[in-house]
């Protein structure tokens, strides 16, 4: 412990006018990503330029370029950063239940409570705007989507056998994990992106009533 608090007493501190910058730098950034999120959300990927980030933003496009390569790192770090944000709140809701049953029932309602409703912006990068725009995007999709599918299938099988359920076939859990994400993401697509206000509001019950399919389902493997 003395050696360690002896390096860390030799390595010099920043300056108060090096960490302003610092702060100034992340702050920047984090300006940058919120502006491209709200165009990509309301105006679309494709009709945004990097002139209209800069412009939302309140800097030069050289300061655009200065903290990433080009428009399609924007939409790649978003993209990311949505699929980190709905992985957290799934799991937070899994882990506070007792039986995995519950805690699936309670993550499938906040990703309609919680990540839908408090972020509709990242749903719309996620299951939208980040869809089909480059091979580079596509594979970093597969990647990131994987881990989702991976929390969904390993929550899948706490719950399998908690409920005795059985599979004929040792892949059917994977295929009822990617079947179970595609439900929740085609229910919040409709009534996000293509539903009025009124329908919106009523996505909370819509999504029970999804849940509750999905685990009546589930039903039908127990032994």
């Amino acid at each position: 412990m003395a050696v360690k608090k002896e390096k860390q007493d030799r390595e010099p501190s920043l300056s108060p006018s090096a960490m302003r910058r610092l702060r100034e730098k992340e702050q920047r950034y984090e300006t940058l990503l919120r502006a491209a999120e709200y165009l990509f959300v309301h105006k679309g990927y494709h009709e945004t330029s990097v002139e209209n980030i800069a412009d939302r933003a309140e800097v030069s496009v050289g300061t655009v370029y200065f903290y990433f390569k080009n428009k399609e790192e924007l939409l790649l770090k978003l993209f990311s950063e949505g699929v980190h944000t709905l992985r957290v709140i799934l799991g937070k809701a899994f882990m506070k239940a007792e039986k995995p049953e519950d805690g699936f029932r309670a993550a499938g309602i906040a990703f309609f409570d919680v990540f839908c409703k408090k972020h509709p912006g990242k749903v719309a990068i996620v299951f939208k705007e980040a869809v089909g725009q480059s091979q580079l995007l596509e594979e970093a999709r597969r990647v990131v989507l994987q881990k989702l599918t991976d929390d969904v299938y390993n929550a899948l099988l706490a719950v399998s056998e908690s409920l005795g359920i059985v599979y004929t076939n040792p892949r059917t859990a994977k295929v009822v994990a990617v079947g179970i994400l595609g439900i929740y993401e085609r229910v919040a697509y409709q009534y996000l992106m293509w539903s009025d206000e009124h329908d919106k509001k009523e996505l909370g019950t819509i999504g029970r009533d999804a849940v509750d399919f999905i685990m009546g389902g589930l039903g039908e493997f127990k032994a």
